[in-house]
């Protein structure tokens, strides 16, 4: 019976297990692409986390110039009360000694043992045995150099969190797109290199029939078999390429890599889509690209760490209002409602004046204004390398539009010249290495022109990022 039940239980675990869904299939376009990957992609979220976290460090220096209130409750319960030791000669040979030294032996009958005093000391013990204090001190800066510029420099802060975010999306959907071209390349090349192949192994199956009749030599049955298997290897390898192209894809959208995604688009449409003349007219003042409005920002913080190590030496002035209560007594009686309690409180300033510290300060402030120097040279070196960058990018984006064109018709010419080739070599006008030499180059175009359509749209990307003058928003 066992035997039965456990049989029983293994068939509907297995059976289970078949009707579970696989994972559904996500159908993308290019542009759902990007905004899945703006959503979801892990660089993405960091940053947006570190707005969110530089926007509580701002309000956290704000909040140290704000009223602050702090609560304490202090309780004590002496073990072994404190002795204090006092001049005999202070008391007459009054009923006051008398009644000093008797207090001091009450409390040794509470407290074991007896002090031994010096001559001419009498001991006694102050205050009771157990007491409890609570107080609460409300406390506001009045004026502090530091606190001003700290509030400034919150400001600094948070702008380069958003720019750095900025600059983040830009690099995300910069990744996001080339991982979807690099899918659909893969995906191009497996489908042409399954074609050819399919091609070739029809014309190694009619020149073997051939061969077999006598009609053709041996070697052009050999030469169809080296193609052959060349393709079967290119073709095994882009298919894994395939499938390692999918994981990155998903990687750089922050999905699970084991998600199944299908793109929508295809290569030759998104090439067409990105195939715009009019962008390499477009110019943006430099000073507007993100990396230069980054190294604006660090400056700008380093200018200002500059005058917070000078503020440090002024003056701070701080006000406090003091109110507690305390309790005392030999036992613990606190929670009675005859325990007296007895009242305080203060009020105050507190005047910090910083007068000397032997040239630290001096020296601060010297390797902050050297930073705040290094910061200018970084600012004045990014600009010059983003306008060497735009240029750059501009004559790569010319190039690939060129190179575009220019592989359109190599593969029109190759593909002519292919056909052209197998029809002599069925007719005997040609030999079998002139018509392999005919398909690699064939080959070679097909896949120079998929290339030349993934840096279209790749360097089209590069373009935009460094003519970018995207600013952050809350609602992107």
């Amino acid at each position: 019976m066992k035997k039965l039940i456990f049989l029983f239980s293994s068939l509907f675990c297995i059976n289970a297990l078949a009707q579970e869904p696989d994972p559904e299939k996500l159908a993308l376009s290019l542009e759902e692409a990007i905004a899945l990957g703006l959503e979801n992609n892990y660089s993405s979220l960091k940053s947006e986390k570190e707005v969110e976290k530089t926007i509580s460090q701002k309000w956290e220096i704000i909040s140290q110039g704000l009223p602050q209130i702090n609560g304490s409750v202090d309780y004590q319960n002496f073990l072994k009360q404190p002795v204090t030791l006092l001049p005999a000669a202070a008391f007459d040979n009054t009923q006051a000694t008398i009644d000093v030294v008797e207090e001091y032996f009450e409390g040794t009958q509470r407290n074991d043992q007896p002090v031994n005093a010096p001559q001419g000391f009498i001991p006694v013990r102050f205050g009771t045995k157990q007491n409890v204090t609570a107080t609460a001190t409300w406390s506001q800066l009045i004026f502090d150099g530091s606190y001003i510029v700290g509030v400034q420099s919150a400001r600094t802060l948070l702008q380069i969190s958003k720019n750095a975010k900025t600059k983040t999306d830009l690099e995300v959907r910069k990744a996001v797109i080339n991982a979807y071209g690099n899918v659909l390349m893969a995906r191009e090349s497996v489908d042409i290199l399954e074609k050819n192949l399919e091609n070739v192994t029809g014309n190694l199956e009619d020149t073997q029939k051939i061969f077999e009749n006598g009609l053709a030599e041996e070697e052009d049955v050999e030469q169809l078999k080296i193609t052959r298997l060349s393709l079967e290897n290119n073709l095994n390898r882009s298919r894994r390429m395939l499938e390692i192209s999918y994981q990155l894809l998903n990687m750089a959208m922050g999905i699970p890599v084991d998600r199944p995604v299908i793109p929508t688009d295809d290569l030759n449409t998104l090439a067409l889509q990105f195939y715009d003349l009019q962008l390499l007219q477009e110019s943006i003042p430099v000073e507007e690209n993100i990396d230069v409005r980054i190294a604006q920002n660090s400056a700008e913080a380093a200018r200002i760490f500059v005058r917070l190590e000078k503020a440090k030496a002024l003056p701070q002035l701080t006000g406090f209002l003091n109110y507690g209560t305390s309790g005392y007594s030999d036992s613990f009686t606190f929670l009675n409602d005859d325990q007296e309690y007895y009242q305080q409180s203060i009020l105050g300033v507190t005047l910090n004046v910083p007068i000397f510290s032997s040239g630290m300060r001096n020296a601060r402030t010297k390797q902050k204004q050297l930073e705040y120097e290094q910061a200018l040279l970084d600012l004045e070196e990014t600009t010059n390398r983003i306008s060497l960058e735009i240029d750059a990018a501009k004559a790569d984006y010319r190039f690939s539009l060129e190179n575009f064109e220019a592989q359109q018709e190599s593969l029109a010419l190759a593909e002519r010249i292919e056909n052209k080739n197998q029809i002599k070599f069925f007719e005997g006008l040609a030999s079998s290495f002139e018509l392999s030499e005919a398909q690699r180059q064939l080959y070679s175009a097909q896949q120079n022109l998929l290339q030349a359509m993934l840096e279209v749209i790749n360097n089209k990307v590069e373009l935009e990022n460094v003519l970018s003058t995207k600013t952050y928003s809350e609602e992107d």
